[in-house]
């Protein structure tokens, strides 16, 4: 049977052959004790995750994991609802014993360091310039008062179908970690602040999570970026590093949308720095 590339973007491959999906993870991402012990929760909790079929192998130094394919998200109708559903119940569940911590914050620095020069770029920096000191990595991370469970890295893109008719399960399970469940919502809050993402979307999306019971954001309208504040603006400013990098190695243009999350760093430069 012959094997099909899916994805090979980033320093990532993955690999389909049949129903198993092999993925060899990013250089230096997904080693070690702690990633083995992310892949033994996501094994644990098999209603939530499509977690890897076995141990993490080494191949050749880099780290791979197989697992079961999934239909992966229609992008014309994504599922909303059940996306924001399947995330509540991710951060209900008890935090279990040695999880990893959760390491957003070091991500956002580290895809700044690796900005080029450039005017674009300088704007990405500025706007990573007055971010919290602890984003920044100058500082500690505060203490959370109520640590969940996170995905660590959750878009609609990390939804597979399991089997025909199957419900839905989360992917990429190399950033399970405890920590402040307001950075599993921080992608799409930086989406929608960006303009990138609809409201109508958005809006479909926190109130099913709300309904749900979903603990990362208070109950009142409106609210939710009391908390979310601080980690969309972290993830705008990751997400446009990442994208200004990538373009620059596959020699294109950004993309209208990586245009509009430049644009939202040159706003947030412009805000108060944050505490």
């Amino acid at each position: 049977m012959s094997a099909q590339v899916i994805y090979d973007r980033n320093g990532v491959l993955v690999v389909r052959s049949g129903d198993v999906v092999a993925k060899a993870h990013r250089p230096g991402r997904a080693t070690g004790p702690e990633f083995a012990r992310r892949a033994e929760i996501a094994a644990s909790l098999p209603e939530l995750f499509c977690a890897p079929l076995s141990p993490p192998l080494d191949v050749e130094g880099r780290t791979v994991t197989l697992e079961r394919y999934g239909t992966p998200v229609d992008p014309f109708d994504p599922p909303w609802e059940d996306a924001a559903r399947l995330l509540a119940a991710l951060h209900a569940v008890p935090v279990p014993k040695d999880t990893p911590p959760f390491g957003r914050p070091t991500r956002v620095a580290r895809a700044v360091s690796r900005l080029g020069d450039g005017e674009v770029a300088d704007a990405v920096r500025r706007a990573f310039a007055v971010l919290p000191a602890w984003v920044r990595g100058d500082a500690p991370v505060p203490v959370v008062k109520h640590e969940c469970l996170l995905h660590g890295d959750f878009h609609l893109g990390q939804l597979v179908r399991a089997g025909e008719g199957g419900t839905w399960r989360m992917i990429d399970v190399e950033d399970i970690g405890c920590g402040d469940p307001a950075w599993d919502l921080a992608r799409l809050a930086a989406l929608f602040a960006a303009g990138i993402l609809p409201p109508e979307a958005w809006g479909r999306f926190l109130y099913a999570y709300r309904e749900a019971g979903g603990v990362a954001v208070p109950p009142d309208e409106g609210s939710e970026w009391t908390v979310l504040d601080v980690p969309s603006r972290a993830l705008v400013v990751q997400i446009a590093a990442t994208s200004l990098r990538l373009a620059a190695e596959e020699g294109r243009d950004l993309a209208p949308e990586e245009t509009g999350l430049v644009a939202a760093c040159v706003r947030i430069a412009d805000l108060p720095e944050l505490p």
